[in-house]
Parts: structure tokens; C-alpha cells; sequence
């Protein structure tokens, strides 16, 4: 794995806390209602996604996720302007506002969204790297779901196909506890989802997710095996989101005191902490990344917020037309 220097910290540190004050941002304009429909923010998580981009091979390498999925393009490479303005519906979005907050999209950067249907993507996922193994691309794909995704069917059925084809894929649950509102341990009689990749007898394990240098170790060794012929890999993200599920979330099913104590193992803060500690690194240098952080989220703001709305015409030349379908209106 590629070394955990002062300056990758220091990317982490930076990168993190951008993601976390983009998403607040979009919480802020949501309740202005700038922001429409259903949104789902990555507060808590973030070290996962530091960690994964760590050991992938950007440019190669892909990534699928569901609907909790504004930062991970970013982290791909998608300028985080055009993020910002397709959750607003602008022209300037990534889908030039069609896709909205759910179904973030970039062929160009290898993220393939963004889906709405709980567990939708894992077959999607297991489908890019059989698409990569036969056309021979050497390329790994990611494929995240929640835990309550974990307890869909189609997560069986793409293990089974995974294992037996011996794709390269890594197949990644972030366990932030809750899924929609309920808690693991009332979903299933075992709260260890990582031990559903023993049946396929695929190699699987449980990963501190709150801290992206062993997410990396895990992802390193994952990406490793699969783009060297191994197979799949299951890992088990073990994180906490510190926002509701959706800001329609009224987080009934968990204390405040719950949540607090596992903002003391805030990712952001524990870089943070490495990097004053182990690397000498000052206040001022600090309070520099957290200006420009702060900068590059108003420049987004403006972005979204000066961008024009699709033209209505977009919408029909999204949908597929049949000129002799036998049912419509005027010929009945």
C-alpha cells in the first residue's frame, strides 16, 4: 500500500472536511428548499471514502454506491460545482439536473451512481467487473451498500455469480448501524455482516471505518486480490452516520448521548490530531485548510445557485418516444 505520509494526511484532512461542509451546506439550502426531494448526507462516514480512493487506481478503477452518494464523485474527480448544481435541478448538474440528489452520474470518472432501489446496485456492480474481466481492462470495481441492503436477496444471488466467476469486484457494507431507522441487531439474529461472505466462502472481514489508514490497509489487500485474479472480497465498514438517514429523519431511534460519543472518534479529528501530534503541523496551517475548504464550498454555492434550469424541451428528449405505440390516447 502506498505510504501514509504527512502530505497524504494532510489531503485527508483537507479532502474530509470539504466533503463534511459540502453536505452541510446542501442541509442548509435544503431547508431554504433550493434543494428538492429526498437528501442523504455522508457526515461520520467520510473516512471511508479517503480511505478507498487511497488504494485505488484513479483513472481504472470504479466505483458504484446507492443514493447517500454526493462525495464519492467528488473524490473521483467530478468537479464538485457540477455536484452541487444538479442536486439544485440546474442545466450545469452532472445530469444536467435530471438525476437530482439520488443518481449522481460521471462515465467519464468511472462512478456509476447514485441508485435509488435499496441493494439495486450490487448486481450493477458484480455486472462492471464481469463487463471488465471479459474485455480483460485489469480494472477493480467498489461496490458500497448500507446494512440494510445487506438483507436484500440480490446480495445472495451476486455473491453466488461473484464467487463462482471469480470477478473483481469488492463488495463494501457501511454499517452505520441503522439502515432507514433500524438497528441491525433487529434485522437479523447476527450482527456481524461480514461473516455473509463465509457461506460463498468469499475472503470478507470487519474494517474500523472511522479511520481511512485502515480502511486503506483493507482496500489495499482487497483491490489487490481482485485485480490480481483472486476474486471478491466482503468488507465490513464499521461507521456512523451523525446525520439522520434523511433530513426527513426525525432519529427517534437513538440518543443524543449515542451520537456524541462517537463524534470523539470523528474522523476528521482524528487526522487532525495525527498531524498536530506526529507531524508537528500548526494551528495556522490548520485554520489555512479550513479557509480554503470553506472558499471552495461558497464557490459551489454560487455555481449552483447562478446556473440556469434545464429547458422543459430536455425532459422529452430523456424519455423514449414510440410513434406507433398502440395505446395512446388518440387512438383508442
Amino acid at each position: 500500500m502506498k505510504k501514509v505520509t504527512k502530505e497524504v494526511l494532510l489531503n485527508w484532512y483537507e479532502d474530509m472536511l470539504f466533503w463534511r461542509k459540502f453536505e452541510d451546506k446542501l442541509a442548509q439550502v435544503y431547508i431554504q428548499q433550493k434543494v428538492r426531494g429526498f437528501l442523504h448526507l455522508y457526515n461520520g462516514q467520510e473516512a471511508i471514502l479517503a480511505g478507498a480512493l487511497h488504494a485505488m487506481e484513479l483513472g481504472k478503477d470504479k466505483m458504484i454506491t446507492a443514493y447517500r452518494n454526493h462525495v464519492q464523485p467528488i473524490g473521483m474527480g467530478v468537479d464538485p460545482k457540477r455536484v452541487m448544481a444538479e442536486l439544485y435541478g440546474k442545466a450545469t448538474g452532472t445530469s444536467q439536473g435530471l438525476g437530482g440528489s439520488m443518481h449522481i452520474f460521471s462515465k467519464e470518472f468511472n462512478f456509476y451512481g447514485g441508485h435509488g432501489i435499496v441493494g439495486g446496485q450490487i448486481p450493477l456492480g458484480a455486472g462492471i467487473a464481469f463487463g471488465d474481466k471479459y474485455h480483460d481492462r485489469d480494472a477493480v470495481t467498489l461496490t458500497f451498500f448500507g446494512d440494510g441492503a445487506a438483507r436484500q436477496g440480490s446480495l445472495h444471488e451476486t455473491f453466488n455469480l461473484a464467487m463462482l466467476w471469480n470477478l473483481p469486484v469488492v463488495f463494501c457494507v457501511e454499517n452505520n448501524g441503522y439502515a432507514m431507522g433500524t438497528s441491525v441487531a433487529r434485522t437479523a439474529n447476527h450482527t456481524d455482516i461480514w461473516k455473509l461472505g463465509l457461506g460463498y466462502e468469499m475472503p470478507c472481514g470487519p474494517v474500523d471505518a472511522m479511520d481511512p489508514e485502515k480502511v486503506a490497509e483493507a482496500m489495499h489487500e482487497a483491490i489487490e486480490r481482485a485485480r490480481s485474479g483472486g476474486g471478491p472480497t466482503f468488507l465490513e465498514l464499521k461507521t456512523y452516520r451523525y446525520r439522520g438517514h434523511s433530513m426527513s429523519d426525525a432519529q427517534k431511534y437513538r440518543t443524543k448521548d449515542e451520537v456524541a460519543e462517537y463524534q470523539k472518534i470523528d474522523p476528521i479529528t482524528q487526522i487532525k490530531d495525527r498531524l498536530m501530534k506526529e507531524h508537528d503541523v500548526k494551528e495556522d496551517e490548520i485554520k489555512a485548510i479550513d479557509k480554503r475548504v470553506k472558499a471552495k464550498v461558497s464557490e459551489c454555492e454560487k455555481f449552483a445557485e447562478e446556473s440556469p434550469f434545464p429547458e422543459k424541451s430536455l425532459m422529452y428528449d430523456a424519455v423514449y418516444e414510440q410513434e406507433d405505440y398502440p395505446f395512446l390516447p388518440s387512438k383508442l
